[in-house]
């Protein structure tokens, strides 16, 4: 099993000028291979496949001055990244989704470049990572790595700088931190006025992130508005505004991450609605806020932490779970969306999302045959 370490890495000045040069010299290699396979296409119908362009890597570091001083991993990888573009763009063509042909990529649209081997090209020496052509950069070294480094990922973020390990784990499927059985179960709705609200009926408030960060985003927003484009002082302020921006990721990740942890380690058997998020963002009164709140991310970061302490994630339908009485049975068929309280006649007077997470409990101990 692989997981991926990520660390921030604190290069020199003269070191963060050889990651930028790496990093355009690998965006200029791969605009060139995407018109090299675009240009035989079109003009002689030849098809130019992943292991021909891999050939061009040699002829590349002596051709080109920028390239010599580039590690042959890293432009090997770059190949590969291109040919995984057009994979998912000949699978996206085959089942009849929109197609989106791989792109030319910008100096704002290219980001990392990874090397694949360890060893060879890269190493951990001492506390600091060594890469080729590059030297000794110093990493923040937060969490201890597990497992055995395979791969490496140099990331620009922000006008910072990221390192993603790829380490190979544990290869069986049995979990690597098993955690004491509680003996618990819960149900979770998610919403947006409370992030989550439990089968026991405790709420999670929404922080919103995004919203409460809005009214700096608008100042920094009209400060890059204002700069001429292309000047140097406009890259200050759009870096200044991908730094705010990637706080408020941070902010919420780091949330999420914390009670998705509490969850698991609180309840052995934990249900979730099967929810299309992808088409619930689609209504523009909502979708600013669903984004905000990170349901998507909640739900994978709670799934990854199930299976590494040994837990149990149920996902159910989420068709009427708030239209029914989690007493009876019955149907609200006039429930609306401002109903905030629901009653039935069986007695039941019940706050709305907890009504429906209790659904969403018994749901998933029927599909594990808990009851």
């Amino acid at each position: 099993m692989l997981k991926t370490f990520q660390y921030r890495l604190y290069p020199t000045k003269s070191q963060a000028r050889m990651l930028d040069t790496t990093l355009e010299t690998c965006r200029h290699f791969y605009n060139g291979c995407l018109a090299e396979r675009r240009d035989a296409y079109v003009e002689r119908q030849e098809t130019i496949g992943k292991y021909a362009q891999l050939r061009r890597v040699k002829t590349l570091k002596e051709t080109n001055l920028y390239a010599a001083t580039v590690h042959s991993h890293i432009l090997q990888v770059v190949v590969s990244d291109l040919d995984k573009a057009f994979r998912a763009f000949f699978q996206r063509v085959k089942s009849g989704e929109k197609p989106g042909y791989p792109r030319f990529k910008g100096r704002n649209r290219f980001g990392s470049f990874g090397l694949k081997e360890y060893g060879n090209g890269f190493r951990l020496d001492g506390r600091r990572l060594k890469l080729s052509g590059i030297g000794r950069v110093a990493v923040r070294w937060h969490r201890e790595i597990e497992g055995q480094i395979k791969t490496a990922r140099i990331i620009r973020k922000a006008g910072h700088w990221y390192v993603s390990f790829a380490c190979e784990t544990k290869q069986d499927p049995t979990p690597s931190e098993p955690l004491a059985p509680t003996g618990q179960s819960i149900g979770l709705d998610v919403g947006i006025a409370s992030l989550i609200t439990t089968s026991e009926g405790a709420k999670v408030e929404n922080p919103k992130w995004y919203r409460a960060s809005q009214a700096k985003l608008r100042i920094v927003q009209r400060r890059v508005a204002r700069r001429k484009k292309g000047g140097k002082n406009r890259r200050k302020a759009v870096l200044q505004l991908q730094r705010l921006h990637l706080h408020t990721q941070n902010q919420r990740q780091d949330f999420l991450n914390k009670l998705a942890c509490r969850l698991v380690s609180e309840n052995d058997v934990i249900a979730v609605e099967d929810l299309r998020i992808t088409n619930m963002v689609r209504n523009k009164h909502l979708s600013k806020s669903i984004l905000d709140a990170g349901w998507a991310y909640f739900r994978q970061r709670l799934e990854a932490k199930a299976v590494e302490a040994g837990r149990v994630i149920v996902v159910v339908n989420p068709a009427n779970t708030s239209k029914t009485c989690s007493n009876c049975g019955t149907i609200f068929e006039h429930l609306t969306l401002s109903d905030r309280w629901v009653t039935c006649a069986c007695g039941l007077s019940l706050d709305r999302d907890h009504n429906a997470a209790l659904n969403i409990q018994r749901a998933g101990h029927v599909l594990l045959g808990l009851t």
